[in-house]
């Protein structure tokens, strides 16, 4: 295996800046996850019942609206500019965004402008996780070598994991506290607290330098003027496979929103949700190195499908369990769909899908196929919650949701390309080309 020293390779610092990257992102990003489950229903709008509570997930589901359109501007930006700076530009805009929800007013003082501010906050959030996964992923899977990059990718979901880990303790006390404290002051701390862990990732990933290959690309004039055109020209195919398989992220909602509102709903204490998303991940910072490791050894799709379909097989019985009155088989069963089911998707995707694309339009492959599939796990706890999936018996609903989702996942990956053998310098081309000296076309 070549080292850093002989390819300019570094892919253990760009492994840790993707993971402490993704966790301030999605620290952000799951606080608010948490705050619209938990929070908002009784800050930020009228009336604090189910309707308030639909309204407060649709608050949650705007970021997904923005993704897509930030995926495209972001990748165009980094598969042209560079990967490195795309991620500096989204981690400031989310530690930005995310301290200014801190200081927004409630409905009443404000009305229902109060909504509206935090909806062109999560709208800002969105923009900014377009890019921050796509470009991770596709800087640490360029810096890796071939025969781990799986392993390597699979850090940067693990950051999330992190970040979910980080955003959950920070609730956990608040949630605890009188309600005068906690719909007042109290539920402002997680959101101001964002501020810190930016500068922490900030110093992190600055020093980072761009992947060989997209330098290499740079240097022999290889950069698309237009990357979205060549990729939807050449990969089109591959960008719908990527939207559907990426609907299997909307198990993490169901799992980190959905679950908690459910288990409230019938009877769990709101601390104990909270521990079940903490503790479920906190397994995850264990098993997802190991997916990504087996990924690396009998291939992507096997793995991926793995982690979907027992996704799927899993969760009713998780949500079954949160009304059998046994806080352990409960945290059991959230230990086994989390860490040991959906984990083996999270962390493959990575390199799954960055590895279907060429180094000219991967940041913008990725990214927008992700974006787009992420749809439906933005707007997965406003659709689940109407038809009735957080009432008593709602587990009906959300576990059959859950089951069609991860079905389409797995069907679209049984028919993409293997690509574990594949050298990373021949990565998006077509079958029967990996001979060929390619020269990217720009456009």
């Amino acid at each position: 295996m070549e080292g850093p020293s002989t390819t300019g390779k570094t892919p253990h610092r760009a492994a840790v800046a993707s993971f402490m990257g993704s966790a301030v992102e999605y620290y952000d990003f799951f606080v608010f996850g948490s705050a619209a489950a938990l929070i908002f229903p009784h800050v930020f709008f009228p009336d604090d019942n189910a309707s308030a509570l639909v309204m407060s997930f649709a608050t949650f589901a705007f970021a997904y609206v923005a993704r897509p359109f930030g995926a495209v501007i972001l990748g165009h930006f980094g598969d042209r500019v560079g990967r490195q700076r795309v991620l500096m530009f989204t981690l400031l805009l989310m530690g930005f965004s995310t301290f200014v929800i801190g200081c927004l007013p409630s409905y009443d003082a404000i009305g229902w402008a109060a909504p509206a501010l935090l909806v062109l906050c999560r709208l800002l959030q969105g923009l900014s996780a377009a890019g921050e996964q796509a470009g991770a992923s596709s800087l640490t899977l360029e810096h890796a070598p071939d025969d781990r990059r799986s392993f390597f990718t699979s850090w940067t979901l693990t950051g999330t994991q992190g970040g979910q880990i980080l955003a959950a303790l920070v609730f956990i006390p608040v949630v605890a506290l009188p309600d005068d404290i906690k719909y007042t002051i109290g539920w402002r701390i997680p959101f101001w607290l964002s501020a810190v862990v930016v500068v922490v990732a900030y110093f992190i990933r600055r020093s980072l330098h761009e992947p060989p290959s997209f330098q290499e690309a740079k240097e022999n004039d290889q950069i698309a003027r237009l990357p979205v055109v060549v990729l939807l020209r050449e990969h089109w195919a591959d960008v719908l496979r990527v939207i559907c398989c990426a609907f299997i992220a909307a198990v993490s909602t169901v799992f980190g929103n959905l679950a908690i509102a459910y288990g409230t709903e019938v009877g769990v204490n709101e601390s104990i949700t909270l521990w079940l998303v903490v503790v479920a991940n906190i397994v995850a910072l264990f098993t997802q190195p190991m997916f990504g490791r087996l990924a690396d050894r009998i291939g992507r799709k096997p793995v991926f499908i793995y982690g979907a379909l027992s996704s799927a097989a899993l969760m009713p019985f998780y949500l079954l369990s949160m009304s059998a009155d046994n806080e352990l088989l409960t945290f059991a069963l959230a230990v086994l769909t989390f860490s040991f089911g959906y984990a083996a998707a999270n962390a493959t995707w990575p390199s799954f899908y960055g590895e279907m694309f060429s180094t000219q339009v991967r940041f913008s492959g990725v990214a927008i196929g992700t974006q787009l599939g992420f749809l439906m796990a933005g707007f997965a706890p406003t659709i689940v919650t109407a038809l009735g999936g957080v009432q008593e018996g709602g587990w009906v609903v959300t576990a059959g949701f859950t089951a069609v989702i991860a079905l389409i996942a797995a069907v679209s990956a049984a028919t993409a390309r293997e690509t574990r053998d594949v050298p990373t310098s021949e990565l998006g081309l077509k079958r029967g080309a990996a001979a060929e000296v390619r020269v990217p076309t720009s456009v």
